[in-house]
């Protein structure tokens, strides 16, 4: 048996914990280790995408026993799956300019930032190309944005409570008309994101919303 003189934790885990890929006891070196291993599979993401994920070259990367990955992520969608749950904790929270345009703005200007970071943008390219292929990491992307959707969601509510948009308005199909024209430019046409159609996207959104486009039904 390899020898795990890395980083590695000095408790085995049961089963229990390996049904589960990336579920992990907080804190200590068992922190430390899931961080390790992420930060490496986001890196190989960016850099050769997902069909080029090897679970001994970023147990190699993250200075972490081979057997630790295998045993606690169980395959690359494991570790992707456990990356955009740690992706979604780790983002900014929702925004609260006091009106419905300056948070929906500060919205579109947060995807687009990731979009157009190198990094992330190669990291979300690779997931999203993924998930096209394979329905594990389809959910697990969805999962991803259910949490950041539902995390943004009372910028909606508090604008129908003063009035800025009609009562009964849905935050989640109001926030994804903001960001959609920009992952259709990021996947599909590759098109430039610009501040022109980060704002372009936001007003179409509120005008929208303000004539009750978004209404539950």
């Amino acid at each position: 048996m390899e020898q795990e003189t890395r980083l590695t934790e000095s408790q085995p885990v049961t089963h229990d914990h390996a049904a589960t890929p990336g579920t992990l006891r907080p804190g200590g070196r068992t922190a430390k280790v899931r961080r390790a291993v992420l930060d490496a599979t986001q890196d190989a993401l960016a850099d050769t995408g997902f069909h080029a994920l090897n679970m001994d070259r970023i147990a190699a990367s993250a200075g972490v026993g081979k057997t630790t990955v295998y045993r606690r992520w169980g395959s690359p969608v494991g570790l992707v799956t456990d990356l955009l749950h740690d992706m979604a904790e780790q983002s900014l929270p929702a925004a609260d300019t006091g009106g419905l345009a300056g948070d929906l703005r500060a919205n579109a200007e947060l995807v687009r930032d990731t979009l157009t970071d190198p990094r992330m943008g190669a990291v979300f390219r690779a997931v999203i190309a993924a998930a096209a292929c394979d329905e594990e990491c389809a959910r697990a992307l969805a999962a991803f944005y259910r949490t950041r959707l539902a995390e943004w969601a009372p910028v909606v509510t508090r604008a129908a409570g003063r009035g800025e948009i009609p009562e009964g308005t849905d935050p989640v199909e109001l926030l994804r008309a903001v960001s959609a024209p920009l992952y259709y430019r990021f996947t599909i046409t590759h098109e430039d994101l610009t501040g022109a159609v980060t704002e372009r996207a936001v007003t179409a959104a509120l005008a929208a919303a303000r004539d009750g486009a978004f209404l539950r039904e």
